[in-house]
């Protein structure tokens, strides 16, 4: 593409035009694309993007990270992409801005404090031994498991019940089957999905109603989601607010964390030696019946396997942000209104700042070598003020799982077709992957 007479009247303040045009989310191959574009034009670059009709900027440096993210957050809203989202989820606090994003966070984070996150550890062990029970049936059965079918279910089976805690089973008896299945049976994100999704805020809302009527106790995020307040004027949610973030807990409670899981068995499959030294790790450990956070932080080694996945794979694997005023970022002068756009996939690869950055070894997160890296070059669950809400439970999931699962089993990948990347709002295979469930001696 031809640099045009705005580009050459500001050669020395923008960074460079690449020669491609595509748009993100419209086109699948948008991964290959910026990991190509990031290889010849590293840490800065633009690219025009048709749908936008407007410049995107990519940004591949902590600094420039840490800017968007954390120093002058406030200068940037969410990006593009957003409207997408929005039809899917309303206005959580996954997409909300703002006065309303503040207030929703406020009185939502308590909910997601290390306490209240360890008192699901009852929860997170029964789903993950009821799943282990089918596994052995199907692999004494001589059936392949479908690790991500099933790491989609075992994740989405533990946020509802963490949401709806026993008004699940009674809603699922009312309707004859789980009404949320579609989350994990239709994988498309289009709009058809939206539209089937949105229509199950009316029982979110049903729910919320007779529990306000009924004044029963309950330990669930919906029961927690009624009682916050807000810290000025001591009001509750309204209804739709409550509803769009018990919509936002489902989709974003499950689909990141089902990924995450899904990668990790895969590398597992293929480096031996980090799998033996998961499984030392593990046997060495008293076997705990529900073992809490603190319990799972305990194994570092599960930790650093956990922590180069999502280097590796990260789930959300861009982040979009609009200037809201100039910036700098790299020495370059960003316009107002200018969509930037951050990419943990590629962050989590630069040479610069990782040694074989294609390699899996979790040795790379020890506590040792925690230096050898800037602060903003790694962020599996985004970071300042918008980081994750969820960060805690979605980490004490991937430990407790692989914790139990690992001290028993070993899966092998059997592969039927080649491994690709599906690029949409979450970082996943295309394919599923089928593994061999085999005990350890």
């Amino acid at each position: 593409m031809s640099a045009t007479p705005q580009d050459e009247g500001n050669a020395a303040r923008l960074p460079p035009l690449a020669d491609a045009q595509f748009d993100i989310g419209g086109d699948d191959d948008a991964i290959h694309r910026m990991t190509e574009l990031f290889a010849r034009h590293g840490d800065i670059y633009r690219f025009h993007s048709p749908a936008r009709k407007a410049d995107m900027w990519v940004i591949n440096h902590p600094d420039d990270v840490k800017r968007v993210l954390v120093s002058n957050h406030k200068n940037y809203t969410k990006g593009s992409g957003l409207d997408r989202v929005k039809i899917l989820l309303g206005h959580g606090i996954m997409t909300s801005e703002g006065d309303l994003w503040k207030r929703q966070r406020y009185m939502m984070q308590p909910s997601f404090h290390r306490r209240v996150i360890t008192e699901f550890n009852k929860l997170i062990d029964a789903c993950n031994e009821r799943f282990i029970a089918k596994w052995e049936k199907q692999a004494a059965e001589g059936a392949l498991i479908n690790v991500t079918d099933d790491m989609s279910e075992l994740t989405l089976e533990i946020v509802l019940l963490s949401i709806f805690g026993t008004d699940l089973e009674r809603l699922s008896k009312e309707m004859g089957g789980n009404p949320f299945d579609i989350v994990t049976k239709e994988p498309a994100r289009d709009l058809k999905f939206a539209y089937r999704f949105r229509q199950l805020a009316k029982l979110v809302g049903a729910l919320a109603v007779r529990r306000r009527k009924e004044q029963t106790e309950h330990f669930d995020f919906l029961q927690m989601l009624i009682d916050a307040r807000d810290k000025e004027t001591g009001s509750p949610m309204s209804e739709k607010e409550l509803i769009d973030e018990a919509m936002t807990l489902i989709v974003a409670g499950h689909e990141t964390t089902a990924s995450g899981l899904n990668w990790t068995w895969y590398l597992l499959s293929q480096n031996p030696e980090a799998e033996k030294l998961l499984h030392a790790e593990i046997d060495a450990a008293a076997e705990k019946a529900e073992p809490s956070l603190s319990d799972m932080e305990q194994l570092a080694y599960t930790r650093n396997v956990v922590d180069e996945a999502l280097r590796l794979y990260p789930p959300g694997w861009l982040l979009s942000r609009r200037t809201i005023g100039p910036d700098t970022l790299s020495g370059y002068e960003v316009p107002p209104g200018t969509d930037v756009l951050l990419c943990p996939y590629l962050l989590h690869r630069h040479p610069r700042y990782w040694k074989e950055p294609d390699a899996f070894r979790p040795e790379r997160f020890d506590a040792a070598h925690e230096a050898e890296r800037p602060r903003f070059a790694y962020m599996p669950f985004a970071a300042g003020p918008r980081h994750c809400i969820g960060e805690s439970l979605a980490l004490y999931e991937m430990y407790m799982h692989l914790y139990k699962v690992a001290r028993r089993y070993r899966l092998t990948y059997v592969p039927d077709k080649p491994l690709e990347l599906e690029a949409q709002i979450n970082l996943r295979t295309r394919s599923p992957l089928m593994m061999k469930l085999e005990r350890r001696n």
